[in-house]
């Protein structure tokens, strides 16, 4: 008898989001698929009906993160707030949680550049030298700095609105970070 394909989805949803919660408390090594299977209200078996692995499991997880984005990045016009733009592509993938985990503490290096590399975030910097030497640099210290600043903001729980948040950054990019600092002590805004 075949599954029905809602209650497949469901069950597979579930142990992306046990996945993601334990992805975000502790290294991917010190997961395991039984600890998986409890959390979830499944067996073993159950688990190696979707995946083979942690490891195939956490690559069908960034893959829709990253198709997600790019679907809502394909989705919009980018304004002249380009920042802004990539800021709601980011927030706007189907569960936060996911992109938390991705990002967090325990998250890997590897989709950080995997991020960098398939998410065309070059199209968020305006004027850039196509031909100079430099650009690929620019680029690198955009998207970086970009990205390490939203994984703080997640894992600071969102404690700027994203309004200030662009603020924060459009600020930093144009002035950097010495309007922050009055004699040696950190202006609060």
């Amino acid at each position: 008898m075949k599954k029905q394909p809602e209650i497949t989805d469901k069950t597979r949803q579930t142990f992306i989001n046990v996945f993601c919660d334990l992805y975000s408390q502790k290294p991917i090594e010190k997961i395991s698929i039984q600890e998986i299977a409890n959390k979830s209200g499944y067996n073993r078996s159950t688990f190696y009906q979707y995946f083979t692995d942690i490891y195939e499991l956490l690559n069908y997880v960034e893959e829709k993160v990253l198709k997600s984005i790019n679907e809502e990045m394909a989705s919009r016009e980018l304004s002249t707030h380009t920042f802004q733009d990539a800021l709601q592509c980011l927030e706007n993938t189907e569960e936060i949680s996911v992109l938390k985990a991705l990002l967090g503490d325990y998250g890997s290096v590897h989709f950080v550049e995997r991020l960098k590399r398939e998410i065309p975030f070059e199209r968020l910097i305006v004027n850039l030298p196509t031909n100079d030497f430099l650009a690929p640099y620019l680029v690198e210290f955009y998207i970086s700095t970009l990205l390490s600043l939203f994984r703080l903001w997640i894992r600071n729980g969102k404690d700027l609105s994203s309004e200030e948040l662009v603020k924060l950054i459009d600020s930093l990019f144009a002035n950097g970070i010495k309007p922050y600092y009055i004699f040696g002590v950190v202006n609060e805004g």
